[in-house]
């Protein structure tokens, strides 16, 4: 079943008119055409939409509801035509912002919200990758700013440093390792695991140098964000690797033990990057400023 945008107009304009001839008039089209157009749409229904008369058209119930539906769809058809308009007027823009699962998490949500309070006219479209990723689609020119551990990045992409992020292993209280300060991550490679979704960045980067260490943690749960994974950890349900950021919030409410990492890999610089700042659009320009100024 498909429908026309002028015949959802043209039905509009009828029903306002509660006739076919000045609801023709109104539509810009002749008696003919409209008629034929209104017979077409109650035939592409099955149901009748108007009840015809002397002094003019009266609306069936499945008329009413068609006329609902109908407002709804050219509201917003008028709605999308306004917001296109400003983006292409430049008076409205877009920033295309990829970043790793600490950084949506962490570390960017009180920054981006105080840009986007600031600069009502500009949005931005922000997606989770991993960093190695990131890295990729910057090279491509597939996105225009994105947050990533340095590692990651070759040379020729440009950044300067946001924060630190060091993954920390979180276990009870009465939990493996709880008076420890510091472990290898191999060390745990006997406990039971909370982690994040496979799917996730900071996932797949856990994987791959637990992978590289043999390792094939057992996972009794995963989660999609780190509040609940620490629950779960405080509740002695396993151990977990997350941002020391978000351990260090979780621990305050949750009875949690937190043992750093020795592992190199554990210690990532996150930075903001671009292929080359100087030539972002003036939105992706101004953020990247806003950004530099919350940096840590």
């Amino acid at each position: 079943m498909r429908f026309d945008l002028v015949d959802l107009q043209l039905f509009i304009a009828v029903a306002d008119q509660r006739s076919i001839t000045r609801g023709a008039e109104r539509s810009h089209l002749a008696l003919a055409s409209a008629s034929a157009r209104i017979k077409g749409l109650e035939d592409a229904l099955g149901v009748a939409l108007l009840k015809r008369g002397r002094r003019g058209v009266e609306l069936t119930a499945a008329g009413e509801s068609l006329l609902d539906h109908a407002r709804l769809v050219i509201h917003q058809i008028d709605a999308m035509r306004g917001d296109l308009a400003g983006f292409a007027s430049g008076v409205r823009a877009s920033v295309h912002f990829l970043a790793n699962t600490s950084g949506l998490s962490e570390h960017l949500p009180k920054a981006l919200a105080s840009f986007l309070r600031e600069h009502r006219d500009v949005a931005i479209d922000i997606e989770e990758r991993e960093s190695t990723d990131i890295a990729a689609a910057i090279t491509a020119g597939a996105a225009d700013l994105g947050f990533a551990a340095e590692h990651a990045l070759p040379e020729h992409i440009e950044r300067f440093p946001f924060s630190e992020d060091r993954l920390t292993l979180v276990t009870s209280r009465r939990g493996p390792f709880a008076g420890r300060r510091q472990i290898d991550f191999q060390e745990a490679g006997a406990c039971e695991f909370v982690g994040l979704t496979s799917a996730t960045a900071l996932q797949m980067h856990i994987s791959k140098h637990a992978a590289r260490l043999g390792m094939r943690p057992h996972f009794r749960a995963r989660l999609r964000d780190f509040d609940a994974i620490c629950q779960m950890v405080a509740a002695d349900v396993g151990v977990a690797l997350v941002p020391e950021a978000a351990a260090r919030r979780c621990a305050k409410t949750m009875p949690l033990a937190m043992v750093r990492l020795r592992d190199n890999w554990a210690n990532r610089r996150l930075v903001i990057c671009a292929l080359n700042f100087k030539a972002l659009a003036r939105p992706a320009k101004m953020l990247v400023e806003h950004l530099r100024a919350e940096a840590v």
